[in-house]
């Protein structure tokens, strides 16, 4: 304890000796005050004044009084993480069963990503700086005082502020049930939810997305085309690519995006984790629903590869991975209707190793051994799932995790070879490029980079590409961009009308009426016990067992 700490004692009073000030605890409140004012954290006054009075309280035996700054440890990194924009801990509990699936290097990166170096150096100067001055400076008075005017702050700001301002006009909602599995009715373009006010409290985002699922239920994709000219469907699923991440890396403008026919700017993925993404992209023929209804039972006629199986498309799996991390292969098969057997890998040498030393093969070499197993006189529909852009890859035989641009530039490659090959050999392929989610590669105040906990826009906003290849008069030009809010009802649309349309027996396609009107859909989006809805532009987030709260910008 520092000389002007110690002074303290010296006061008449019985107990006064023993008020021995915060000590190194001020390093503690005034680090956490420091970020708060750039604005890295927030800072609950109550509960970090509470805790500062835990620990200014006289306690006369000096053990005791030693002690209680060792039960204060856990309770002051508690607080910390509390005031920190970062998800409840019970939400990354959640995750426990996963991360225990991580190679050791591979969790040591992620640690490394929630330190910020720069803050560690400002700590460091302030624990030299108060070691410095402590020993004539009661740095405790100080410090107490600042949390006490962060705690008076609200007060003061209603005292001062006028009675007398007109508050703002706020509109009503009606509440609704959530969503049933079942489908209602056949609808295209979404029905205006009812809308929250400037600053909505609980029960009007809440209406709000009630709302919103309820008239998601009774949507539906209807397939009711008798087949015509065969051709076949290719939906690459995209694991950690979002626009977000393209902008990131540095990859803005490649040729693949020029050679597309059609482009979503603003497509939704509805949240931020692979099972359920592809999970909603395999029931994209229904309206979207709640998370938690992701795994129960789902009408057929909700699911895409069964309603083309019913038109007479034989339906194909292909991963460039195992499928096992998170039941990954089993998930989509049991509730996303997909029984078909997986395309065979053991030709393949894989070029990189998973978060899990698992095996990653090259897409380039998984669009060869698709195409040479292909029987091209009958329709196949193939769902293809990649996961070259995954956090946490390393190429076989280099050292350290790849990185992303590069991987980035190699998938964009791939594909834009694939789809000049398949249009050389007049190959009749409907091919959907859809993202899963992004890789969060910028991060933000309550996700660290590569953390995706809470489905953020810059997460859910991905780039969703279309090509028709073998069409006996391929379209010119610059690609289609469907600039409406999109999800995935709009790409079970698009493909519906690949069949109603009989687009490759039309010498030329009608692109207008191909892309016009197709559904809209708000981008609301969910994992296991956390929503994000926008409001006016902002993104709320409900927590689960929490209300809604601004996303912290």
């Amino acid at each position: 304890m520092s000389h002007a700490e110690q002074t303290m004692e010296t006061t008449s009073s019985p107990t006064g000796r023993y008020w021995r000030g915060l000590g190194a605890w001020n390093v503690y409140f005034i680090f956490k005050l420091a970020l708060y004012w750039q604005g890295v954290i927030g800072f609950q006054a109550l509960p970090n004044l509470a805790f500062a009075a835990f620990l200014l309280v006289p306690l006369p035996p000096r053990w005791l009084h030693r002690l209680r700054h060792l039960v204060a440890i856990p309770i002051g990194v508690a607080l910390f993480y509390q005031d920190s924009w970062l998800p409840p801990f019970s939400r990354l509990l959640a995750q426990s069963s996963q991360v225990s699936a991580f190679s050791l290097d591979y969790l040591l990166e992620l640690a490394s990503r929630f330190i910020n170096w720069d803050w560690m150096a400002v700590l460091f100067v302030l624990a030299v700086g108060y070691a410095f001055i402590a020993s004539w400076v009661r740095v405790t008075v100080p410090v107490v005082l600042g949390l006490i005017w962060i705690a008076l702050l609200p007060v003061l700001s209603m005292v001062s502020a006028t009675s007398f301002l007109p508050t703002p006009a706020t509109v009503t909602t009606v509440p609704a049930e959530e969503s049933a599995n079942g489908v209602a009715a056949v609808e295209q373009n979404a029905a205006p939810a009812p809308r929250a006010s400037a600053t909505p409290n609980d029960a009007e985002l809440d209406a709000q997305l009630k709302a919103f699922y309820r008239s998601e239920s009774e949507r539906q994709t209807p397939f009711s085309t008798a087949p015509g000219q065969p051709f076949d469907v290719l939906i690459v699923n995209v694991c950690s690519l979002s626009w977000d991440d393209m902008s990131e890396a540095g990859v803005t403008n490649h040729p693949l995006f020029d050679y597309l026919d059609v482009v979503f700017d603003n497509f939704n993925s509805a949240t931020s984790y692979s099972g359920p993404a592809s999970l909603r992209l395999l029931r994209a023929s229904c309206g979207q629903i709640p998370h938690g209804e992701l795994y129960g039972q789902t009408p057929q006629q909700c699911h895409l590869f069964e309603n083309l199986a019913e038109h007479g498309f034989a339906t194909e799996l292909a991963l460039n991975h195992d499928g096992v991390f998170d039941d990954y292969l089993k998930t989509i098969r049991e509730q996303g209707g997909l029984e078909a057997p997986m395309l065979p890998q053991n030709s393949l040498k894989p070029q990189m190793t998973a978060f899990d030393d698992s095996p990653i093969y090259r897409d380039r070499d998984m669009f060869d051994t698709w195409m040479a197993q292909q029987d091209w006189d009958n329709p196949t529909a193939t769902f293809y799932n990649t996961v070259t852009l995954h956090d946490g890859n390393r190429i076989v035989g280099e050292k350290g995790f790849a990185d992303y641009e590069p991987l980035l530039r190699q998938l964009f490659d791939d594909l834009l070879a694939f789809l000049q090959r398949l249009e050389s050999e007049g190959r009749q392929v409907a091919v959907l490029i859809v993202p899963e989610h992004g890789a969060a590669l910028s991060g933000d105040k309550m996700q660290f980079a590569g953390m995706r906990e809470i489905p953020t826009p810059s997460i859910t906003h991905v780039p969703v590409g279309v090509k028709l290849t073998g069409l006996e008069q391929p379209r010119e030009g610059a690609p289609i961009h469907i600039e409406a809010p999109s999800s995935y009802l709009a790409v079970s649309e698009l493909v519906e009308r690949f069949l109603e349309q009989d687009v490759y027996a039309q010498r030329e396609v009608d692109w207008q009426a191909l892309t016009a009107d197709l559904p809209t859909t708000e981008p609301v989006s969910s994992n296991e016990g956390v929503v994000v809805m926008p409001v006016n532009e902002t993104p709320y987030i409900r927590l689960k067992g929490d209300g809604w709260m601004a996303y912290p910008q």
